[in-house]
């Protein structure tokens, strides 16, 4: 008799989230009393507005100048933080409504704890996208995005050190990409509204979100790739072909789910502002806190974007026409009167950007940029990226839409934070892992984008965590995003040829925060030194800058010239 012998199965991998969150916890708690920013006393204070005030007093209230400026639902959040105080934080002084902020450990340690137990949300959703995963392979390619993400040096710079509470937030936005993929079309947007009524910054991905649900949930459309002109036939708006028959608008809309859809929206920006808008109309308060157009272009460190490179280029052409001989009077002579040096120099005298002041920016010899143009240009290449969303639905090219959304917000906004950054890495994350001619512009924007925030923990001893941390981080990703993301036999190549160009550009970037780095700490000690403060930081904008514009020029072509990439 023979006896059949049987093979072991294997027993898949167990791709859980936890042991990273125990691990991040210990060593968030061991950042509890390093450097925190003046984003501290902000939250502590709305901590003591919406405990102190009734809510009608809430987006009035100006004793000190860190108003409440998020849309309600963080209002709500900081309320309901307020409830859990310990007597011991109250004492401290962490409900206090006063200018200046006095509190000590106890109010510290609360607010941190706050911002860890928070982010299990982020946690959550990011364990959900990982358990979608069907296949082994795929579930390890999620890990990867996952434990990225949670792992982030983004997160932990900006949240756990610079402190703020993004990791909950974004926590929203992955949740409403993972309802995404798997079709849960109400979730994804119920999510998405709910993050907006959390953080207005959300809204520059908005019409990501928008066209995604419109053409896949609320149009009788074929759902795989249409062309531009078939949509047109199948509206009657262009002379119809055997293909498609025209068909009355009021067909193609699909009435039952645009109904579903709208209410869930409606409802809970209803749950967020009707409160300040009966009985007493607060709208108007509310709307102008949230939208500040009284401030400046660029903020005192330029975010690594356009503007940071039409800055940087406004003060170089100013120092040549000052400077160099024969180069204003050549300028004048060829129609720019404004390179002229008496010109020049009356505006810089009476001209500053660079002393962290939040007011309007004017450029020394380039045009002056209103809040208009810059509205104009995100709005136009939002508009680009969400066309090919329109013709085909689908997932990848959601992702490809929302994170090019998120690039167009970034480059060309209105004084826009280093930290917005983050708008564009979270989305570009769950595209990266798709095919490995993304890992180009990823691996730079990452780079480029995480060193850009280094500037915001300034302080000698952080140097050496924020460089080893992100180094760490950047080198185990690097490598497992090239080992579990796609590549086809063809692209080695092309692959091989822009891996290079995009390590010598992240190679640059080691010497860059080393020599800016020793500047700082020097700087500290030399009074010289330290007036070179800004010099510093422009280098490290303009270099990221660099980066960022680049990685975008990458993603674009991909989404704009490459159709097999965006196929699920």
């Amino acid at each position: 008799m023979s006896v059949k012998a049987q093979q072991p199965t294997q027993k898949p991998h167990n791709y859980s989230l936890w042991n990273i969150w125990v691990a991040g916890f210990f060593l968030k708690l061991l950042l509890f009393t390093t450097y925190h920013s003046t984003d501290f006393d902000v939250h502590r204070n709305w901590l003591a507005i919406t405990n102190g005030l009734p809510m009608n007093k809430w987006y009035y209230e100006a004793t000190s100048q860190w108003t409440l400026d998020y849309p309600p639902f963080f209002a709500y959040f900081e309320w309901v933080l307020s409830q859990f105080v310990p007597q011991l934080v109250k004492d401290d002084g962490c409900l206090d409504i006063v200018e200046v902020g006095e509190y000590s450990l106890p109010t510290v340690f609360y607010q941190r704890l706050t911002v860890i137990v928070s982010e299990i949300l982020l946690f959550a959703m990011l364990q959900w996208y990982i358990n979608t995963c069907e296949s082994d392979k795929a579930r390890k390619g999620g890990f990867v995005v996952a434990s990225s993400i949670a792992l982030s040096p983004g997160f932990l710079i900006i949240d756990h050190i610079h402190f703020q509470y993004n990791g909950f937030l974004f926590g929203l936005i992955v949740g409403s990409i993972v309802a995404a993929k798997q079709q849960y079309y109400l979730l994804c947007g119920g999510l998405f509204a709910v993050a907006l009524c959390f953080k207005h910054i959300f809204l520059y991905l908005a019409p990501a979100y928008f066209v995604f649900l419109l053409r896949g949930y609320c149009l009788n459309l074929p759902n795989h790739n249409i062309s531009l002109m078939e949509i047109l036939e199948i509206l009657g708006l262009k002379a119809a072909s055997a293909k498609y028959k025209p068909v009355p608008i009021w067909k193609i809309i699909n009435w039952g789910n645009l109904l579903k859809l709208g209410s869930l929206v409606i409802m809970i920006f209803a749950v967020a502002f009707v409160p300040f808008g009966y009985p007493e109309n607060q709208l108007p308060q509310l709307l102008t806190r949230l939208f500040p157009f009284s401030r400046g272009l660029t903020h005192a460190y330029w975010a690594p974007n356009i503007w940071a490179l039409y800055s940087f280029s406004d003060r170089i052409l100013s120092q040549l026409a000052l400077h160099l001989p024969g180069f204003a009077n050549l300028m004048v002579k060829f129609g720019f009167p404004q390179f002229a040096r008496d010109v020049i120099t009356s505006k810089i005298i009476v001209t500053s950007n660079t002393k962290g002041l939040v007011q309007d920016v004017l450029f020394t010899v380039l045009p002056d940029i209103s809040p208009r143009t810059t509205f104009s240009l995100t709005l136009f290449y939002q508009i680009l990226a969400v066309f090919p969303l329109a013709c085909n639905p689908s997932y990848a090219r959601f992702l490809g839409s929302l994170t090019l959304c998120g690039f167009a917000s970034f480059l060309f906004g209105w004084h826009v934070h280093e930290k917005a950054i983050m708008l564009v890495i979270v989305p570009f994350s769950f595209v990266a892992v798709r095919d490995r001619r993304f890992l180009s512009s990823f691996v730079v924007l990452a780079a480029s984008g995480y060193v850009s925030l280094f500037p915001l923990l300034f302080t000698p001893e952080l140097w050496t965590l924020k460089l080893l941390y992100t180094l760490v981080w950047f080198l185990i990703y690097y490598a497992s995003f090239r080992e579990v993301a796609k590549t086809g036999p063809s692209q080695v190549r092309r692959i091989f040829f822009f891996d290079r160009l995009t390590l010598i550009y992240i190679a640059g970037l080691l010497p860059l925060v080393v020599v800016c780095g020793i500047l700082d700490v020097l700087g500290t000690k030399a009074g010289a030194l330290g007036r070179l403060e800004f010099l510093r930081l422009m280098f490290i904008s303009v270099y990221c800058s660099i980066g960022v514009v680049g990685s975008w020029i990458g993603l674009s072509w991909l989404y704009f010239f490459d159709e097999l990439l965006w196929t699920d």
